[in-house]
Order: structure tokens, then sequence, then C-alpha cells
């Protein structure tokens, strides 16, 4: 029997979607001292209509369709982000920018197919492992496939290169199959090829081996690879307990790269302080710890299944994101969902919530 939404988790993606929204309004007078006024309205429009507007749309319609039917279509819909995913890197099809190719070209917009890849794997890897049963403790039934399955993402992601997307996939791949009852042993066996893939990559890619120096030592090159980082940690310490006030930051206007982008947070922490930032991360928090009790309350294995990765998806891209600002984590690249920019990041984390909220609907 259908209930209502779960009013709590709606109201911390409100939340979200109207905090975000101010910061990035204040991120984004930034790039008026960059470039010209058509590229700020070009961006707000984006924000705002492709992204909020559409993301509000899929949103609704989400909420309100069946989960269930994902489940039947499972198979379909992970092909299709597949394709669409490898065609970033057709000619005339795929656009490139920033020496990254991960945008497809529709006329005067583009969009980024990572994000329907990742909604895709999570729907997929929620299908099948819940239709397992006991098979999902067995290593040939569960890890063999996974493994498959992770590796296509990897290849056409990596080759973008995207790998912080990937890492965010992968995390959420792996909640799903901690939530689904994989043995402990085959999930830490895949945590060790992971670190070893990262050793590879660190090896055959600079921009990697780059970033995890920065992490190491963010004073190594201050005015190359640790450029970013001690920009951010500047605007962080600048900051303070309360902040120097909304539209306040200095180092959006000429010193943070992607002041709307990956540096975001360090724009909220610069202007609002310990306190605003840390309201932020708590709202994240909460909108998970919520997630995670929406998926316990799932009527079937499926939906459960699909709540943990979505809300994985959705949290662990935003912490990654904070993470590399202070320089917990190595630089990813990862937008921070609600508060960045990105059209196509926005409609999607939108569409995600209105899933979990109509899984909500038929909880027990």
């Amino acid at each position: 029997m259908r209930k209502g939404f779960d009013r709590t988790f709606l109201l911390f993606t409100l939340l979200l979607l109207v905090v975000g929204f101010f910061v990035f309004t204040s991120a984004a007078l930034g790039l008026l001292a960059r470039s010209d006024g058509a590229h700020f309205a070009r961006i707000a429009f984006n924000q705002a209509f492709l992204g909020i507007g559409l993301g509000i749309v899929g949103l609704f319609v989400a909420a309100n369709l069946n989960y269930r039917h994902l489940r039947k279509f499972a198979f379909v819909i992970f092909i299709l982000a597949l394709i669409s995913t490898a065609l970033v890197f057709v000619p005339g099809i795929g656009l490139s920018s920033g020496g990254a190719t991960r945008w497809i070209q529709l006329g005067p917009l583009s969009w980024q197919p990572a994000e329907f890849l990742k909604l895709a794997t999570i729907i997929y890897l929620a299908a099948w492992l819940s239709g397992l049963r006991d098979k999902v403790k067995q290593f040939r039934y569960s890890i063999v496939p996974f493994a498959v399955i992770i590796t296509l993402c990897g290849i056409l992601l990596i080759l973008q290169p995207d790998t912080g997307t990937f890492m965010v996939i992968v995390a959420a791949s792996l909640a799903i199959l901690v939530a689904a009852g994989v043995r402990l042993r085959h999930i830490l066996l895949l945590v060790l090829i992971a670190i070893l893939g990262i050793g590879v990559l660190a090896y055959s890619r600079p921009y990697v081996k780059d970033r995890l120096l920065t992490f190491i030592d963010p004073t190594s090159d201050p005015r190359g690879a640790s450029y970013q980082l001690q920009q951010s940690l500047i605007a962080v310490g600048s900051g303070g307990f309360g902040g120097r006030g909304f539209g306040q930051s200095i180092q959006k206007f000429s010193y943070l790269p992607e002041p709307v982008g990956d540096s975001i947070f360090a724009v909220a922490a610069e202007e609002f302080g310990f306190v605003g930032s840390s309201i932020l991360v708590t709202l994240f928090l909460l909108l998970g710890l919520q997630g995670l009790k929406i998926a316990t309350r799932a009527p079937d294995v499926f939906g459960g299944l699909l709540t943990v990765g979505i809300v994985i998806l959705i949290v662990s891209q935003s912490f990654i994101n904070i993470a590399s600002m202070v320089g917990v984590l190595p630089l990813t690249g990862l937008p921070m969902l609600f508060v960045s920019h990105g059209g196509t990041a926005m409609l999607f984390a939108l569409t995600e919530i209105g899933i979990v909220l109509n899984v909500s609907r038929y909880r027990t």
C-alpha cells in the first residue's frame, strides 16, 4: 500500500537546494571579474533552468513512478548508459574541455553522460544482487560479475579521464555489496585490488601522480599541482569561525580555480566560516542517515539496495569534494551536489532523490 513521501528526507533535500543556490550565486559573482557578463548569464541559466528546473521535474516524475519498474529495465538502462558514455569519444559528438573528454554536445547545450552511468550502474547492481538470494555469498556469482560491471565503467571513465566519478561509483557499489550480504573477505579483496589499481593509475597517469604527491605534501608545487589546494586552504582559513559574510569572499575573484565548480566549498567556508560550513556538512550527513533509514524500511530487497546505492552515491561524492578542499583526500575534480555548477549533475541528483522518495512511499 502506498503511503506519503518521507517528509524529513524531502526537507533535508530542499534545505540543501536552497543553501546550495545561495552559495552558488555568491560564488558565481567571481566569474564577473574573470569574464564577460554573457558567460555569467550562461552559467546561471544552466544551473537554474537546466539543473534545478528540470531536476525538480525529474524528482516529481521519479517520485510518482513505481520504482519497481526500474528493475524490469535495469539491464537496458545500464547498456544505454554505457553507450551514451562511449559517445563522448566520437568526433563531432564528444566535447573536450580542460584536457578531458566528458561531454556530449547537443546544439548550444552539453551534458555529461557519466552522471547517467552512475545512476544506471546503481540500478543494475541493485536489480542483479536482489535476484541472487543465497548465491550472493558465492564468489563466482557475486564478485566475478561485479568486477566485470565495474571494469566496464572504469575503462570508459578513466579514458575520459574522470577518475573522480569512477571513485564514487566504486564507493556506492561497494556499499550495495555490503548491504546485499556479500562476504566481508570478498569485499576486502576488492578493496585491495582497488588500492593496487590506484597505484597503477598513479604510475601511468601523471595527473593522478601529481594529485597524490600534492596530497602527501601540499607545499610541494605551490604554483603548479598544489596551487588549487593552497588557495582553497587560504580561503577556508580566512573564513575563521563566523566567516567574512555573504558575497564577501576574496579568493573567488582571482585566486580559486573553478569557484563555482569543485572549489565551491572553499568559497562557502570563507564566507560563512566554520559555523556555516559545518551546517552544510551536517545537512549532507542528515540526508544520508535519513536515506539509510528509508532503505531499512523498504518493502523489498531491490528497493533497499537501490536506496543504499543512491544515498551513498550522493553523500560520498559531496564528502569527497569537501575532504579534497581541506586536504583530507587528494583532489578529484568532483562537484559538490546541490551546490556546485553542473546542470547534468543537478538533474540526476534530484531525479535520484525522487527515486528514494518513491521507495519511501512503499515503506513497511
